[in-house]
């Protein structure tokens, strides 16, 4: 990448501090409305946020342009709506093999029992009612469910983000 070009949305987004549990989900995939179907019912500023999303530039007509307060408004849409998204899309082979490919990475941690000898565990959501509760880990050698130990995935929200094993 040279240093003219920024990073997509997508990859800013995946890249922050604390949504290591996210992969970049395929932009062919976004585009394709069979996709995303009924989730703009579900989401407040939902056309804003899917072009932020996308990098489209927003249009003149949107109202975020001179009021930074509108701008969080369509961020916090554009987060929620890529965690509704990536939830779809984990599903899918595509998704799945970038999921198992974290998963052996170690992306998503090590149960911290001692019996377990460092078991690498997956994010599930326990509900899909997005914002329910937040994301846990289950250990498959234990076979027991815990709270994320660090407080940057405390924002993952099940039902949301993490629909791995539901």
């Amino acid at each position: 990448m040279s240093s003219s070009e920024e990073a997509s949305w997508i990859s800013w987004f995946c890249g922050l501090r604390g949504n290591e549990f996210f992969c970049e989900v395929d932009e062919d995939y976004i585009q394709d409305k069979f996709n995303l179907t009924g989730l703009s019912e579900q989401v407040p500023h939902y056309r804003a946020a899917l072009d932020m999303i996308m990098d489209f530039e927003p249009t003149r007509d949107d109202e975020m342009e001179d009021n930074p307060s509108q701008s969080d408004l369509i961020e916090q849409a554009a987060e929620m709506l890529y965690g509704l998204i990536h939830a779809r899309y984990i599903m899918t082979n595509r998704g799945l093999a970038l999921m198992i490919d974290k998963y052996h990475q170690g992306d998503f941690g090590h149960c911290s029992r001692v019996s377990c000898d460092n078991q690498l565990v997956l994010p599930i959501g326990l509900s899909d009612v997005p914002g329910e509760h937040m994301v846990k880990l289950y250990c498959p050698r234990c076979q027991d469910v815990y709270t994320p130990k660090s407080s940057r995935h405390h924002h993952i929200l099940e039902g949301t983000y993490s629909d791995c094993v539901n």
